[in-house]
């Protein structure tokens, strides 16, 4: 019988790839190799080929060696057919290449990322550049096959698709259709009598479709998923004393739907008796008193307590715990269970083995580009040449997260080859623009053109200072300002800061009382760590202002202020100090911690108007689960003038009656208050007395926006509070003295994938009033609504889209809000 091609080849790669198998080869009479010759050749060299020939000139070529000689060329992969031949005394192998791949694309794959697959395939063997191998090929299809089932992907479709070309190169494409992931329709506990399917299914990542699978996607049926379920159920009756409850893969079943969408997933158990503890003993070398120890170990295990495997965890936790922040880096507790199963008890002894003490020998900062190593130096808690501490290293990782400059910190401690009491601790980090710059260009018929740039930089030259640098230039608006920072004035952290600016604003366009003004400040702060986590600052500075009524545009409330002061321009000595406490784990995505801050600012006996504003910030994460952090906050501001006030009487200028368009309308003018006018002249009818006293209004506290001193998101930005009319009858926001702001906020750190942007929803509420007297809860506007916060290449993008819940008719809507800084 012949064999064909076909037949022959198939029958070669399988005996290629079960090398134990006899190989064959052609029966061939034993005779001497004079000289071998190789044909078909067209990538290989020969001498490739006759590294690997066991089968050299001058040797005896018999039946068995010819196989052997098959079978060494078969494994190399570089063939997909081997002849051997004789013509005389030589010996002629006939090959055919397996062609090269050439090129190797993967398309249609979202579940799997393309460079995970191509990490996958090079290891099998497929890759651009290697020999193509059939089988290499049906195992990848299989492979991701099995891949995508796991994931609850039943209706996959895998598509190689080969396409040959000249110089025995093929290109390999593979076409994946995942289709939709199985839908969980329903799962059944059965063995259970203690507890109910609700409470035992209460933590389970597989699910019944529900409202919420849309996010969650917990109706996906994945393997992993349901294994991960399965440990959740073990752990449920270990941690209630059930010890001998018996839950695994091998009691639970998956049924598929014919149409493979839908999984119907059965847990099968055996509860078994609860076991309480009869003792709990501590031994092996406990480095600290064993008393210590023991205490530690009471917090959470007890004789007589049902037995729970979670208690013992944290017990076990705990003493690692104590031991690794004395240096024992490597200290393990081996919790020894005793059972007693006739009388339903466990006995537990705590062997502690600490290993040995370990010392720092080198901090090593890694992807550090731009910021210098002693910027990173200086918040490490850990230090070189200490012993080993856990929790100075869990503290130094807060701090550099605070700074602001990184989007991720790392801390990894790597053994020292040759020394078991040494380690070394590896910080790599991943930074972040630390500058932004912003740059305006606009028109307006009543400013026309108008420009602003700011640039600043939280991260100066790698050195962890700040420098910001602001201009503005319009119509109506001329402003400069400059801001240094040394964070590290001292080497113990006392930080020193400065503030220049000069302004120069014709009318105002952020939504308050229209008045101008023209303003400059020099000041200078100091802030001294007095714990590590508290803060107190402190603030001196002189500023100027020069306060100028617009005619018929500003109300006439600020007129008489400045008519009863009797002076245009406000000078001040200013001074604040101020008390902080960060607890945060994170200066810019934190999830767990509080931030609380309460400031009090003054002004000086000698300044033109004396007053004062008190301001306390709250701020606590709470981290409900991985998937959810909730943000409670408030804020609380009330200021107020102490010392004299000021009253005056003023007398006004009688109104004149002209027809100013001529319209045919007699328009009625009202000059206003005139302090040049003398009141022995005029009628009494015309005469106020107008007095200044209180917060000044330039001071005042606004509300409304996504502002974040004053944010109830839905408002327009300012617009909140007291309102006053010009003139003309027109309202504008007037602020006021107290302020009550609040927040509660639910974060979704999940919901995208990326540790630069986070989607939130929030209910705000909150006011501002007049003064105390005026406060009233009935008054909080109320918005709801979603954001989105972007940490984004060019700059921090927030987004925000709020739905107001109490509001009055007047109020200014605006419900997609947004900010957006350039960063470089």
């Amino acid at each position: 019988m012949t064999r064909s091609p076909t037949r022959r080849r198939l029958l070669a790669l399988a005996l290629a790839s079960i090398l134990a198998a006899p190989a064959w080869a052609q029966s061939i009479d034993p005779f001497t190799v004079s000289d071998i010759r190789v044909d078909g050749l067209q990538r290989i060299s020969a001498g490739t080929v006759f590294t690997y020939l066991p089968v050299e000139r001058g040797d005896r070529l018999d039946q068995a060696k010819a196989g052997e000689a098959i079978r060494a060329l078969y494994k190399t992969g570089f063939f997909e057919d081997i002849r051997l031949d004789r013509q005389g005394d030589i010996l002629v192998l006939t090959v055919v290449e397996r062609p090269a791949i050439n090129k190797l694309t993967v398309a249609g794959n979202k579940d799997l990322q393309t460079e995970q697959l191509m990490g996958s395939l090079k290891d099998i063997g497929l890759s651009e550049g290697e020999t193509y191998d059939r089988m290499s090929l049906d195992r990848v299809k299989q492979e991701l096959t099995r891949a995508y089932q796991n994931r609850g992907k039943y209706n996959v479709v895998i598509e190689p698709t080969v396409t040959k070309l000249d110089r025995n190169r093929v290109d390999i494409a593979i076409n994946i259709k995942e289709g939709k992931a199985a839908k969980i329709r329903h799962v059944n506990v059965i063995g259970n009598d203690i507890f109910s399917d609700k409470d035992l299914l209460k933590g389970w990542e597989s699910r019944p479709s529900n409202w919420l699978s849309w996010y969650r996607r917990d109706d996906q049926y994945s393997k992993e998923k349901l294994s991960g379920d399965l440990e959740k159920l073990q752990s449920y009756y270990l941690d209630r004393g059930y010890i001998d409850a018996d839950v695994g893969p091998d009691n639970t079943q998956v049924s598929i739907s014919p149409d493979k969408r839908e999984v119907f997933i059965t847990a099968g158990l055996t509860e078994g008796e609860q076991y309480k503890i009869s003792t709990v003993t501590v031994s092996g070398d406990t480095v600290l008193p064993k008393e210590d120890i023991e205490k530690i170990v009471a917090v959470f295990v007890k004789p007589e307590q049902v037995f729970s495997r979670a208690r013992l965890e944290a017990a076990t936790d705990s003493i690692t715990a104590s031991l690794s922040n004395i240096g024992y880096a490597f200290a393990q507790v081996q919790p020894t269970p005793d059972v007693n199963r006739e009388n339903r008890t466990v006995g537990i002894d705590m062997q502690v083995v600490p290993g040995p003490r370990v010392n720092v020998r080198r901090i090593v900062f890694k992807d550090n580009n731009r910021t210098k190593d002693e910027v990173l130096r200086r918040e490490m808690r850990q230090f070189e040449g200490a012993w080993y501490s856990q929790a100075a290293i869990d503290r130094s990782k807060i701090r550099l997260q605070q700074l602001g400059h990184f989007s991720s910190v790392d801390i990894e401690s790597k053994p020292v080859p040759g020394s078991n009491d040494q380690v070394d601790l590896e910080v790599k980090v991943k930074e972040e623009n630390s500058g932004q710059v912003m740059l305006a260009l606009g028109y307006s018929q009543l400013g026309g053109a108008q420009i602003s740039a700011q640039l600043s930089e939280n991260n100066f030259l790698g050195s962890g200072n700040r420098v910001s640098i602001a201009a503005m230039r319009s119509g109506y608006q001329e402003r400069y300002d400059f801001s240094f920072l040394n964070p590290y004035f001292t080497d113990n952290g006392v930080s020193l800061g400065y503030n220049l600016f000069w302004n120069e604003f014709d009318y105002s366009d952020f939504n308050v009382a229209q008045y101008s003004t023209s303003s400059g400040s020099a000041q200078a702060f100091l802030g001294i760590p007095i714990t590590e986590y508290d803060t107190v600052s402190w603030m001196m500075g002189i500023d100027s202002k020069e306060v100028l009524a617009l005619s018929g545009q500003t109300p006439e409330v600020i007129v008489d202020y400045i008519n009863a002061v009797g002076n245009q321009t406000f000078h001040s000595w200013r001074t604040q100090l101020a008390f902080a406490r960060d607890t945060r784990n994170h200066a810019l995505t934190p999830t767990f911690g509080t931030y609380q801050r309460i400031g009090l600012e003054a002004t000086l006996p000698g300044s033109t108007v004396q007053y004062w504003k008190l301001d306390y910030q709250f701020s606590k994460y709470w981290p409900l689960s991985q998937a959810l952090v909730l943000n409670t906050g408030f804020n609380i501001g009330y200021g107020d003038s102490y010392g004299k006030d000021f009253v005056r009487n003023l007398c006004y200028t009688p109104p004149t009656f002209v027809d100013s368009d001529n319209d045919g309308i007699i328009d009625v003018v009202t000059p206003g208050a005139d302090p040049t006018v003398p009141c022995e002249t005029t009628s009494p009818d015309f005469q106020k007395t107008v007095t200044a006293t209180g917060l000044p209004f330039f001071e005042n506290y606004y509300a409304g926006g996504v502002s974040t001193s004053g944010r109830v998101r839905g408002f327009v930005d300012n617009t909140l509070g007291p309102r006053v009319p010009n003139a003309y009858g027109y309202l504008q926001p007037l602020g006021g003295a107290l302020k009550t702001i609040g927040t509660v906020e639910m974060f979704f750190p999940k919901l995208i994938d990326s540790p630069a942007a986070r989607v939130s929803a929030f209910v705000d509420f909150g006011n501002v009033y007049k003064d105390f007297d005026s406060f009233s809860a009935k008054e909080f506007r109320v918005s709801t609504g979603i954001a989105l916060m972007w940490r984004s290449p060019m700059g921090p993008i927030t987004i925000s889209y709020a739905l107001p819940l109490r509001k009055e008719d007047d109020d200014r809507i605006e419900r997609l809000q947004f900010t957006f800084t350039g960063a470089f």
